[in-house]
């Protein structure tokens, strides 16, 4: 590891045992070592009501903020110990993630993005369309991008399925890892 990121970020031997991606370190901003940042909450400052964010450059560390501010719709973070542009662009690019456990209990019939990935998505017919790669924000409803299977009947390679209670999505069992649909395969 660069011995100037060693010194700057707070070492930390602890790694996240189930770690998720809440935000994306973009880009060094001034000369004072702040970054800019990008969120991928919901509401876009809920990024800072979890700590501590651990970033991986090589391996694990840990991030301890020391201010943030929105400026012209930009987050700007100051994290403790950078100082100057040249080490802020050492995490330029790195995802900000943080413990799956610390993220608050949702209720019945709410799921977060992570859950979803990875589900088998099978028709009200029983046709398998494929598996949850990956969600969309469209901004009127979630799209479900499903990585068919590679004998799909239709030779589609990936679909795009709106996440819709009731009119496309009819059943969904985290556990199970299976999302039931009422979609048309050719689609």
């Amino acid at each position: 590891m660069n011995k100037l990121l060693s010194s700057i970020i707070t070492a930390a031997q602890v790694k996240p045992i189930k770690p998720i991606i809440i935000g994306k370190i973009k880009s060094a901003y001034g000369i004072r070592g702040q970054l800019k940042v990008v969120s991928f909450t919901k509401e876009t400052a809920n990024i800072f009501t979890y700590q501590p964010w651990f970033v991986k450059k090589n391996q694990w560390q840990q991030i301890k903020l020391e201010s943030w501010k929105l400026y012209n719709k930009n987050l700007i973070i100051s994290i403790i110990n950078i100082k100057n542009r040249e080490a802020a662009i050492l995490l330029t690019n790195c995802e900000i993630v943080i413990e799956t456990a610390q993220l608050p209990e949702l209720e019945k019939g709410q799921y977060y993005w992570k859950d979803l990935i990875g589900c088998q998505v099978i028709t009200v017919n029983g046709y398998n369309m494929g598996k949850v790669v990956n969600l969309i924000e469209t901004g009127s409803n979630e799209v479900l991008v499903v990585k068919s299977n590679p004998k799909d009947a239709f030779g589609i390679r990936e679909r795009l399925i709106p996440f819709l209670d009731i009119q496309v999505i009819k059943n969904v069992d985290i556990m199970a890892k299976f999302i039931e649909v009422i979609w048309d395969p050719k689609f």
